[in-house]
């Protein structure tokens, strides 16, 4: 891979709310189709890709680039699509173009990068099947489940022959798995069950791009000859249902706005799996003519029931004009629930001058707040190809749209950095653990950041495969600022596997639930590490642990090459539970990966944290 230092032109003007910052060098190649992507094991490093072999790396949370390229022995040929998994890997799809005996677009290329983009592998190909065409692919990583986390997926179009007009050519939705990380993937299957033409148009199946469940569910919607439909797998991939109906496209995905080469309203698929009251929601989002050839508009469709049913379509963007708005896509920020969707815009112009809009939605997606994020308006022209889509990326209420904007016949990628101080979570839980003790209880402790109205904690439980049910209720600290530590002791009554959940009411009566703690009790119990919280952290987080008898007790912190940083305990400890808070920063250690190890010299546990340096 080719490196290219570069100066970041950092624009000023004065008008507007948010900072933009070109993302590619002065010296690139006409970049366009882009893809944008946010490390969670550190936020301060994102990725982004474009047309047809850019890479462009940040460190510090997108204030400065560099741009590389990528390169494989399969070829790199746009179509570019940049995600980060649970580890910090970073993984970047693409189509193919090897030499002979391969051939233009014969497969999916994915590769991965271990060090946050400074070097790749060469990749896995992926959907070979000669001689048909595998084109328009998207990544989606299963993030926190118990049964499929660290599993990378990918849905991407095949092709009997790209651009055919042949009635005996079709195309179809794909779909391959990984469950190594990206090094090796599953035989390609189909999961449409009614197929496309291979025109490249209305009537061609396109638009897949798959997301994961709260529970590793993989949702997929797509556009095609039945309008908006939905398919969905509840084993990994194993093996997908039927297809279901979502909604008509009038007009079809393929259409005309003037001023761009060529223009595409296909779908984008996303799920809450965030710990709002909106967890496990599907949503998806398109653009169509229907309001007329040139009025384009941004809409938006949402499930509550696994995809079963759907919303009646609703309108993103709130103008009233008769201008169009296009390239949309979409994003969720899973730590706080809230909905993110950017587009181009043109209504506050005339012509073809476009901006760049971003619509927000707090409340599941019933409505939405639209704010113009472009410094300045650019004009498009109709002879410079400009891809066929953005994109938007956020973390943890940090919001990063991804665009293309030309200026005179030089096209360049920017983004916007966006802190969203107005997405607040009325109770924002910042940690829940469990522990038992040697007299066969469970200490539950949470930490709060924040509080809105919070009456109180409802404690649930349920052993084995029984329901929740309460066992007791911790009063909240209505509103407050500062961060509150609560526990409560529980005492079952058996041995056996348990769970635990918190239901936060509010004085109104509203509720939400915590992530589940499980813990398989056993009285008889000599030595126990439990998660860091908060986990990830900056700086301080609280280790906790126990011990049954007088033992001589070690705690340490490793790098993620297994070096010793820091001895937090080297003691003979009495029977108990424990609790050391450390501060990284006063070691002057970097952010990442760390393990600790807690040891009585015959019993040896070990855990990972997350530090946001």
């Amino acid at each position: 891979m080719k490196t290219l230092t570069i100066f970041v032109l950092l624009t000023t003007v004065s008008l507007s709310q948010y900072l933009n910052v070109r993302v590619d060098s002065p010296q690139s190649n006409q970049p366009e189709e882009v893809s944008i992507a946010i490390n969670p094991v550190n936020p301060d490093y994102l990725a982004a890709g474009a047309n047809i072999n850019h890479f462009f790396r940040s460190s510090d949370g997108g204030y400065n680039w560099s741009t590389s390229y990528l390169t494989s022995s399969f070829g790199v040929w746009g179509d570019p699509v940049v995600v980060f998994d649970e580890l910090g890997y970073l993984y970047y799809g693409h189509l193919s173009n090897p030499p002979y005996p391969g051939y233009w677009i014969d497969r999916i290329v994915i590769q991965r990068s271990t060090d946050n983009g400074l070097s790749w592998n060469d990749g896995a190909g992926i959907g070979f099947l000669s001689p048909k065409n595998q084109d328009k692919e998207w990544i989606a990583v299963d993030m926190h489940s118990n049964q499929f986390k660290g599993n990378v997926y990918v849905c991407w179009t095949e092709f009997d022959s790209y651009g055919s007009s042949n009635p005996n050519d079709s195309s179809r939705i794909k779909f391959s798995r990984s469950t190594d990380k990206g090094l090796t993937w599953s035989n390609a299957v189909t999961i449409s069950d009614r197929s496309g033409d291979c025109i490249d148009s209305d009537n061609t199946v396109e638009g897949a791009v798959p997301c994961v469940g709260p529970n590793g569910e993989i949702y997929v919607s797509w556009a095609g000859p039945l309008g908006l439909v939905f398919d969905k797998s509840t084993d990994g991939g194993l093996t997908w249902g039927t297809d279901i109906f979502v909604s008509n496209i009038p007009g079809g995905w393929d259409f005309d706005v003037s001023g761009i080469y060529r223009c595409n309203g296909m779908p984008i698929t996303a799920c809450d799996t965030s710990q709002s009251p909106y967890k496990g929601n599907i949503y998806i989002n398109w653009s169509d003519q229907r309001n007329g050839s040139s009025n384009t508009d941004v809409f938006f469709v949402k499930s509550t029931d696994g995809g079963n049913t759907w919303s009646s379509p609703l309108k993103v963007n709130d103008d009233n004009s008769n201008r169009h708005q296009f390239f949309t896509w979409m994003t969720i920020d899973q730590t706080t629930g809230a909905i993110y969707v950017v587009f181009y815009d043109r209504r506050n112009t005339v012509g073809d001058a476009t901006d760049v809009y971003v619509a927000r939605s707090t409340n599941g997606g019933e409505s939405f707040t639209n704010f113009k994020v472009s410094q300045s308006s650019f004009t498009p022209s109709s002879n410079v190809f400009f891809g066929d889509y953005t994109n938007i990326s956020a973390f943890n209420k940090k919001v990063y749209p991804i665009w293309m904007r030309l200026d005179g016949s030089t096209l360049s990628v920017w983004t916007a950095i966006i802190h969203d101080s107005l997405v607040y979570v009325p109770v924002e839980l910042e940690s829940f653990n469990a522990i038992h003790n040697k007299d066969g209880k469970v200490l539950l402790s949470w930490q709060t950041a924040s509080e809105l109205n919070n009456r109180g904690f409802e404690v649930q439980r349920k052993f084995r495969d029984s329901d929740f049910a309460a066992v007791g209720f911790v009063e909240g600290k209505g509103t407050t600022t500062e961060k509150q530590r609560y526990d409560f002791i529980d005492s079952p009554i058996e041995d056996g596997l348990y769970t635990y959940r918190l239901k936060q009411l509010d004085y109104d009566g509203k509720f939400n639930y915590s992530n589940e703690v499980e813990i398989n009790l056993q009285t008889i119990s000599y030595l126990i590490l439990e998660q860091n919280y908060p986990n990830p952290f900056n700086d301080r987080t609280t280790l906790k642990f126990a011990t049954a008898y007088n033992k001589w007790i070690t705690l340490k912190l490793y790098d993620i090459l297994g070096r010793e940083v820091l001895t937090v305990v080297n003691e003979i400890l009495r029977p108990g539970i424990y609790e050391r808070e450390i501060n990284l920063g006063n070691y002057n250690l970097p952010g990442g990966m760390y393990f600790y190890e807690l040891s009585d010299g015959k019993i040896t546990l070990v855990k990972k944290m997350i530090y946001l340096k």
